[in-house]
């Protein structure tokens, strides 16, 4: 890396700053004030065809502060750590706020929320890796793909690491501070038949380097993902089940967790709005968020806003049991936040899980999916199309990978359509499932 990051002092500069900055505002007239600042440094190297292709040294800061003049709300925000600059975001946020409409909802989270219990959640393991380094494992990785026979070209692999150090800071009193860590590496390989070209890709993803998977598997990964999707045909049209790859699987959780949260919902933009304490999927499936959980990807001991993180079970034995809901979101709906401004942290599964061998079995012919494509997803009515490849499924055996068609329903139904989740958990963020299938879609093929 460019220079040494010294994450300790980094923390009390950032502290300072945003100390600073809400003694600005509480002087220059603002009842309440809140202050979120971060300094991140990272290093990334790309590689393609055994050459390096970039280099990049990173290094980034900001700081954003809010105000509040009674129920008017202002913010500004900043790159510039000088003095100068803060006392001029700090000015701007209250020129805004002084010109903005009343908001009966505005306001920091209540004093007697804010966090207390903050543990070493051992989220920040840097790495020494000098650039020399990163670009040979980058090398590495990609050379391992291009030595399988069937492989014709390469995408290129990518390397990046980097730590961090945030600060949220408000007028309750409240300090909290948190240090991180983020490594990854990732391959793209391509091979070639008659048929034409396929590509595909593998990656790992860590806090702790320790923990990314070796270079020369993921490149090997790669090109047995891309190996396995030659000779791809169209599948034919009409109504199977389908398995959802578990990458893909976390993101049905991300829709799912988009409809229940608290913007969603006071906007009257959602497909489970007023449906708390309703049936939604099977009871035999529950989620779990785990903010708390030692190392994982998005753990923390509080919120956007300060609050005590907690573990929320948004869906319990099949029932919506909770919302997501930031402080301003939930006076909206007249509820309590549950912690979750700026989103939930570590989602779990609770289900009986099932080997990929019994989810083909049990969905005898059908499709599996392994990538989607486009974004046709409606948040209000739930509906649900994609563009997919993936393979066609005959008495529960693959048969041949499929390509340029589309998968239909709506999310309501596919929720309750669940039949099964697998044992084959992707553990690479902050979401961790296996495999779904899930009944009954539409397949728009040949």
């Amino acid at each position: 890396m460019a220079q040494a990051f010294d994450a300790s002092a980094q923390q009390a500069l950032l502290i300072q700053r945003a100390e600073s900055a809400l003694a600005m505002a509480k002087r220059m007239g603002a009842d309440a004030a809140e202050v979120g600042a971060s300094v991140d440094q990272g290093i990334g190297v790309s590689v393609r065809q055994g050459e390096v292709e970039t280099v990049e040294l990173s290094r980034d800061q900001g700081i954003a502060i809010t105000v509040y003049v009674g129920q008017r709300k202002g913010s500004a925000s900043s790159t510039d750590a000088s003095e100068a600059s803060l006392l001029a975001t700090v000015e701007k946020a209250l020129s805004i706020a002084r010109y903005t409409g009343e908001d009966p909802s505005a306001g920091l989270a209540d004093a007697a929320l804010m966090a207390t219990d903050i543990p070493d959640l051992k989220v920040h393991h840097p790495w020494a890796l000098t650039t020399d380094r990163a670009i040979e494992l980058a090398l590495s990785c990609e050379q391992a793909g291009r030595e399988v026979t069937g492989i014709t070209q390469s995408d290129g692999a990518s390397l990046s690491s980097g730590e961090g150090v945030r600060v949220y800071a408000n007028s309750h009193g409240f300090v909290g501070t948190q240090k991180g860590s983020r490594h990854s590496l990732s391959c793209v390989l391509i091979a070639e038949d008659e048929q034409g070209m396929q590509r595909d890709m593998d990656y790992t993803s860590a806090r702790n380097p320790d923990d990314l998977s070796d270079p020369a598997a993921v490149g090997r990964e790669a090109a047995r993902r891309t190996l396995r999707r030659l000779g791809a045909r169209r599948p034919p049209t009409g109504t199977y089940p389908v398995l959802f790859d578990p990458s893909l699987a976390s993101g049905l959780v991300g829709h799912l967790m988009g409809a229940l949260a608290g913007g969603a919902l006071y906007r009257q933009a959602s497909f489970l709005c007023d449906r708390l304490n309703t049936p939604l999927f099977p009871d035999w499936f529950s989620l779990e968020e785990r903010p708390m959980e030692i190392g994982a990807t998005a753990s923390s001991p509080f919120d956007g806003e300060g609050v005590q993180t907690r573990n929320n079970r948004f869906i319990e034995n099949g029932q919506i049991a909770s919302y997501m809901l930031s402080s301003y979101s939930a006076r909206r709906l007249g509820m309590k936040t549950t912690g979750n401004a700026g989103g939930a942290r570590n989602l779990r599964i609770t289900a009986p899980l099932s080997n990929p061998a019994a989810l083909f079995e049990q969905m005898g012919t059908g499709v599996w999916v392994t990538e989607l494509m486009g974004q046709g997803i409606n948040g209000v009515t739930g509906d649900y199309s994609r563009g997919a490849a993936g393979f066609w499924v005959e008495n529960g055996v693959v048969q041949y990978p499929i390509e340029e068609f589309t998968i239909a329903g709506n999310l309501e139904r596919m929720f309750g359509a669940l039949v099964g989740v697998g044992d084959d958990i992707d553990r690479r963020g902050s979401i961790h499932s296996g495999s779904w299938l899930i009944d009954g879609m539409t397949i728009a093929g040949n």
